[in-house]
């Protein structure tokens, strides 16, 4: 029989399309398994292979589940509010609907032909007003709670995508979009306050089995320290000033102060001074380059001809300002030392005196640091020289009695800082979800009542970005001009429009019933259904997504409207599909600009979905990025062409009870390799064991019970559902369906032999097999007998056994 996989793919593609395997059932007795893939941008080209590794590697999980007889979840659905889409259609002259639509149905036409048991009953896109509806109803429940709040501020500014970026959405001073340089610029914003949330979205990460690799990078954005805030009255004046410091330890060295250029304080602090302009002037100067975010070459700063009276005991220390200082982080205020490089270069810089109190072990690097020749700021093991109680000791180890010492002195209080900031909301555009609020002259900002959501996006002919801080909503009158709902007087809504992040932020919330109407979610189905058992995606969502939808679901939590507060169990991160560019000469991310691409079209209509399926699980752990070879895809063509050869071969197939026990231990094996290395997220391996087994039964013409062909095809169609559906209907009469996973014969895996290896004086002179746990002395007797050549005339002074592995005779030369 040829495996011919056109006709045999498409057939079953059309089976599934009509009657899918896998679907949710409504049966709350049964184990759930929740397993879900991060949800595609529908971008114009398509699925990659890049989504393949992803959603296949997720199929994998919810097939075998499905199998074990567990209610899975496995839906899909389509992120498609946002820059990306909106950008893409400005680039193609249409309408951010038009294009999304379009790119939704290819999307879904690739999605079927990858074969994966999606639940397309569960389909759901953010763009849908009867999902975005429920979008702006949690925007409400924050603002309501006071976790939403309007400012103007300096947000990052990108002058291409011509919006308000978030902290999380810039990476090394470019936009994570279309990588151009971002600009600060003051903007009226909506914000959120997820820094309220900075201790809990760090404490869950404790319990969580995620990659330790994300949550670090979690830990690190959060970024908290515990430190010391220290207070000082600024000389001659009514002035007090406050400092933090994370690394305290060496505060007895601290010779001078610096303050932010855009820091509030400033003003007062130099309103008497003769240079007043002139600190101004140097203080727009810097702020300016932050804006364009030009590179500092070097620190700068200017002295404000103030002091503060130093409690420590250090004398009138001189408050500079400095390029360096950062109004937002800590108090926007340092103290600084010799134990900082970049303090300690700009004191170098500014001849500012500095004071040695932490110092190393080793006598000549004393003497350097001593003398200011190089800063030394190793808190862990250097040395104090003050002050008094604790001279002599590791910094690190009073590090606490120090924090107790400032305490009591009234020097400084304890005081915990985050880095993360909070969360910049709104976007001027127009692709993206409408925030529901009412602007009124009399009554303020008011939400738009829940019973009038979902407030629509209105259908515009021209929505290009405007560039001046207002989305293009504002120029409509027809959607902005309403009234107030609480006075009824003439009232503007709310023309900034939601951030891509928002509908993905919840949405695996939604899937369970995505045709409610009442109600978002209902809590009966959250507390069965979530939280998420499996999630599959990106590495490159750590400090976006997932850290938003951790936010998002701990205030649900805390709003009683969920029974949880952290979203996914389980998280894995498959690594990148590589492949050689020729343009560059390296090997490299694929990009259309590189001409490295591979379309999975090209490949499904020359090899077949199953070739492609197969190969992108073995390229390599799943975790790793894995280099494309266009030779290795021929290498999974011949294994499943062996594989249709061997089973369709007349002879191969034979009655249950007359498979021989060799082969059912062999095949024991098998089940218990791919189960292992499956559970172990090793699907490369397991495809692996797969084809060791079918050489070995090839090798050995392994005649199989019918059983154990049901049992085999159940277990590769994890790997490969056509050839596997296809073959169990022609040779045992079945349909997937109606098969269970495999469970493993233990009593198949045990070994009756034991491999003796027989030594004299050490050295191997022979081996045996025997049965395993063979009594002492007989295993004694053999182990002589066939070694009797090298015993001869020798006297025998000790006999070492190592059960089931060695005889060792110790003999007298």
């Amino acid at each position: 029989m040829a495996y011919e996989f056109e006709s045999i793919e498409k057939k079953w593609q059309d089976i599934w399309r009509h009657k899918p395997d896998g679907n949710t059932q409504n049966d709350t007795k049964k184990q759930k398994f929740y397993c879900l893939d991060m949800f595609p941008y529908p971008s114009g080209s398509g699925l990659h292979v890049g989504h393949w590794r992803g959603y296949v590697l997720s199929d994998v999980y919810a097939r075998l589940k499905w199998l074990q007889g567990y209610n899975v979840l496995h839906p899909m659905g389509w992120d498609a509010f946002g820059l990306p889409a909106e950008n893409d259609a400005l680039k193609k002259g249409i309408h951010p609907e038009t294009s999304t639509n379009k790119n939704i149905a290819h999307f879904k036409k690739q999605l079927h032909q990858l074969a994966a048991i999606y639940d397309w009953s569960k389909e759901l896109s953010t763009t849908d007003p009867d999902y975005y509806k429920w979008t702006q109803w949690i925007f409400l429940q924050m603002y309501k709670a006071g976790l939403a709040y309007e400012a103007d501020m300096p947000i990052n500014w990108c002058p291409s995508c011509l919006t308000g970026l978030a902290n999380e959405e810039v990476v090394d001073l470019y936009c994570d979009r279309c990588n151009a340089k971002v600009e600060i610029k003051n903007i009226r914003q909506w914000v959120l306050r997820i820094t309220h949330y900075a201790q809990k979205l760090l404490d869950g990460l404790d319990n969580l089995n995620w990659p330790e690799k994300v949550k670090t990078m979690q830990r690190n954005w959060i970024g908290k320290s515990e430190g010391l805030i220290f207070s000082a009255p600024v000389k001659n004046s009514s002035l007090f000033i406050e400092t933090f410091s994370a690394h305290f330890e060496a505060f007895y060295a601290d010779t001078f102060v610096v303050i932010a250029p855009d820091h509030p304080l400033l003003e007062k602090l130099i309103e008497k001074q003769p240079n007043k302009q002139e600190i101004v002037d140097f203080c727009t100067n810097i702020i300016n380059n932050r804006k364009r975010n030009a590179e500092e070459k070097e620190l700068s700063g200017i002295f404000t001809g103030t002091y503060i009276v130093d409690p420590i005991g250090n004398g009138d220390l001189p408050i500079w300002v400095a390029s360096f200082a950062l109004s937002d982080y800590g108090t926007g205020i340092i103290k600084c030392s010799a134990h900082d490089t970049r303090d300690f270069a700009f004191a170098k810089k500014y001849n500012i005196p500095l004071k040695v109190v932490l110092v190393p072990e080793e006598k000549e690097q004393q003497a350097r640091v001593k003398n200011f020749e190089e800063c030394f700021n190793d808190t862990n093991n250097g040395i104090l020289l003050e002050p008094a109680p604790f001279a002599g000791k590791r910094a690190k180890e009073v590090r606490e009695q120090i924090i107790e010492y400032c305490v009591i002195n009234n020097f400084a209080k304890k005081h915990t800082s985050f880095k993360l900031r909070d969360w910049i909301f709104s976007r001027q555009r127009y692709w993206g979800e409408p925030i529901p609020l009412i602007h009124c002259k009399k009554c303020g900002i008011v939400p738009v009542p829940e019973e009038q959501l979902p407030v629509r996006l209105p259908q515009v002919e021209r929505y290009e970005p405007t560039g001046t801080g207002q989305s293009p909503l504002a120029d409509i009158e027809s959607f902005v001009n309403t009234s107030c709902p609480k006075c009824f007087s003439p009232a503007k809504r709310e023309t900034n429009t939601m951030p891509q992040w928002a509908g993905s932020c919840w949405y695996f919330l939604r899937y369970p019933n995505p045709t409610l109407t009442d109600k978002p979610f209902d809590k009966n189905e959250m507390s069965y259904w979530l939280p998420v058992d499996l999630y599959i995606g990106g590495i490159e969502h750590a400090i976006l997504h997932l850290l938003y939808a951790r936010f998002y679901v701990k205030v649900l939590y805390d709003l009683g409207y969920v029974p949880f507060d952290e979203p996914f169990k389980e998280l894995f991160n498959q690594g990148m599909v590589l492949k050689y560019s020729e343009q560059s000469g390296l090997i490299e991310k694929m990009s259309k600009s590189k001409g490295n691409v591979v379309n999975p079209d090209d490949i499904v209509k020359k090899y077949g979905s199953d070739v492609l399926r197969l190969y992108i699980l073995f390229m390599g752990p799943p975790e790793l990025d894995a280099v494309w070879q266009d030779g290795g895809i021929e290498g999974m063509r011949r294994f499943l062409n062996r594989l249709y050869d061997y089973l369709t071969k007349r002879t191969t197939i034979i009655p249950q009870a007359q498979q021989k026990v060799e082969v059912s231990k062999c095949f024991a094996r098998l089940v218990h390799d791919v189960q292992d290395r499956i559970e172990r997220f090793k699907p490369n391996t397991a495809i692996s064991a797969c084809m060791e087994w079918l050489n070995t039964a090839i090798d050995q013409d392994h005649l199989l019970g019918i059983e154990t062909v049901e049992k085999l095809l159940t277990l590769l169609s994890l790997f490969v559902p056509h050839i596997t559906s296809e073959l169990l209907e022609k040779l045992c009469n079945k349909k997937l369906a109606e098969c269970q996973w495999p469970i493993v014969d233990n009593s198949l895996l045990e070994e009756t032999s034991a491999h003796i290896i027989v030594q004299v004086n050490g050295k191997m002179r022979a081996s045996l097999a025997v049965s395993k746990n063979l009594e002492k002395e007989l295993l004694i007797a053999q182990a002589k007998t066939i070694t009797v050549k090298w015993l001869q005339n020798k006297t025998i002074t000790n006999i070492i056994v190592v059960p089931n592995k060695l005889v060792n005779i110790v003999i007298k030369e």
